[in-house]
């Protein structure tokens, strides 16, 4: 597992820093295991697209927490969502795990993600299951009550392993996606396709 202090860090670095490592999250007695191929970087109170813009509250409480914990929220009302949490405690910043390439529990995450894609009868690809971040909360089995505050450095159930460090020339940095406040911060990092 990845020590306490990799997640003590600017939250812009372990972000790009989480590309390549192994999100393995345990669960009903499978293991799911896949590499973090996609990751964006929420910096704190003075991030307007963070959670902890609007401060310390029931919902953003997680943030302030220890580095190396996961922070898990549910949105649109059918979705959960992961991230580590970064820095010291009581700076409340983290990165959201929005994309991870998987490579172990393939069975179990196609049932639990649906049999076929959008009922087409297809089976959903390797690379499908868990290219979103509600989508790999589902296929990983991770959800809030479950997992949100799970220790990621000494937990059994949710952590990040250390799996290799990636190159900079095959990681990709873009404008963050899917929100609508400081869309145009360089904080999105990506897996690169190389072949």
């Amino acid at each position: 597992m990845l020590p306490r202090r990799f997640y003590d860090r600017d939250t812009e670095v372990v972000a790009r820093d989480l590309i390549g490592r192994v999100l393995e999250c345990t669960r009903d007695g499978v293991t799911c295991r896949g590499i973090i191929s996609e990751t964006e970087a929420y910096l704190g109170e003075h991030d307007p697209a963070c959670h902890a813009a609007v401060g310390r509250t029931a919902r953003t409480v997680g943030l302030y927490g220890p580095p190396g914990t996961a922070y898990v929220y549910f949105i649109y009302g059918m979705y959960w969502c992961v991230n580590a949490v970064t820095r010291a405690e009581g700076l409340p910043s983290a990165v959201l795990i929005r994309g991870v390439r998987p490579f172990e529990g393939l069975d179990v995450m196609r049932r639990r993600r649906g049999a076929s894609a959008r009922g087409t009868g297809r089976r959903i690809s390797e690379h499908a299951l868990a290219d979103g971040p509600g989508k790999l909360c589902r296929a990983f089995g991770i959800d809030g009550p479950t997992h949100h505050g799970a220790d990621l450095v000494r937990g059994t159930s949710l952590r990040i392993l250390h799996g290799a460090p990636v190159d900079d020339a095959f990681v990709a940095v873009t404008p963050r996606i899917g929100i609508s406040k400081a869309v145009e911060w360089p904080l999105r990092f990506l897996l690169r396709d190389v072949g």
